[in-house]
């Protein structure tokens, strides 16, 4: 895929998934229109400032989720928008105002700037695989989870999975809208995003990895997708993209693997069990890849992925290895 100078927006261009994507624009020469928050924040920009083609095609504009309008201006001229502004984050104290709205509110904000813009041909929605999952329908190692299945609201305000509701409710908003207005949009649904940070500031899906390696006494009792950030991509229609769903003692003996003098929680045959609870192990379930497939891409495996974002948080001076004896 080439630019040729065509214009492009990415909302949240600070972020882990959205950094890659402008890296990735501006190597096949696409100008893009990148928003943050503040772009005189160095912490925000300087590493997108940094990229090859910056200099030439890379614009900055100052934009919030909850300002009307402040989209207008970095859609106007573009021929595609990719949103990925939204926040992802698992402790709130006030979900509506911390998830809820910015997820809603701004998915619908950067719609209407974009339903403005006679330019706009595309527009792509970043989701998550958090908006397919929680229906509660089971997940066996022998169910295909695919593009067919939706998150169900009640739910996920029942469980209180506000990270959940606020993906789910952007999504089913951003569809509503689109349909109402004639917009060609397209959603990915990615799982938890792992590999190399572009950004200096450590993001959720690397955190958790960080929490294993990083003097962790227990792992999570959990089964999640992964995938790696330079997968994501988009075509037509709603794509999940997972490279594979793992529990997160899979996770360690990878890691274990790829990094055998660090210190992780281990199972032992007869130690007590490193899980934090010691309830059977949620058990795992299947992601269908075909229609990422029909696109021609074949997904970084999970050890190379875990391997990247290690390796990655080691040379930020997130944590150090041990020292040889």
């Amino acid at each position: 895929m080439s630019g040729d100078g065509k214009r492009v927006c990415v909302t949240g261009a600070s972020g882990f998934i959205a950094s890659w994507l402008v890296k990735f624009l501006l190597l096949r020469g696409y100008t893009v229109h990148a928003t943050v928050r503040d772009p005189c924040d160095p912490k925000k920009t300087k590493h997108l400032l940094a990229l090859d083609g910056a200099v030439d095609r890379l614009h900055l504009y100052r934009a919030n989720l909850l300002e009307e309008g402040s989209f207008d201006a970095a859609t106007d001229g573009c021929e595609g928008v990719f949103h990925m502004a939204s926040p992802f984050i698992y402790t709130v104290n006030d979900p509506q105002a911390e998830l809820i709205d910015p997820a809603v509110k701004g998915t619908l904000n950067v719609l209407r700037s974009c339903a403005k813009a006679r330019s706009v041909k595309r527009v792509v929605l970043t989701s998550s695989i958090a908006a397919v999952t929680y229906n509660g329908r089971p997940k066996t190692p022998d169910v295909i989870v695919d593009e067919t299945w939706f998150s169900d609201i009640e739910i996920c305000r029942k469980r209180k999975l506000w990270y959940v509701l606020s993906k789910t409710l952007a999504e089913d908003a951003a569809w509503k809208f689109a349909k109402e207005r004639g917009i060609d949009m397209v959603t990915i649904n990615p799982a938890m995003v792992i590999g190399p940070l572009l950004q200096p500031s450590l993001n959720t899906s690397a955190a958790e990895i960080l929490n294993l390696i990083k003097g962790a006494q227990t792992f999570p009792n959990a089964s999640l997708g992964w995938v790696n950030v330079k997968d994501i991509t988009s075509a037509n229609g709603r794509y999940c993209m997972v490279e594979s769903v793992a529990h997160y003692s899979e996770l360690l003996d990878k890691v274990r693997y790829l990094y055998p003098s660090l210190q992780l929680p281990v199972r032992q045959v007869f130690q007590p069990n490193w899980c934090a609870n010691d309830k059977p192990f949620v058990p795992t379930y299947q992601v269908s890849k075909k229609k990422i497939e029909s696109l021609g891409i074949s997904y970084i495996p999970l050890k190379e992925s875990l391997g990247e974002t290690v390796e990655s948080l080691r040379e930020r001076k997130y944590f150090a290895l041990p020292s040889a004896l």
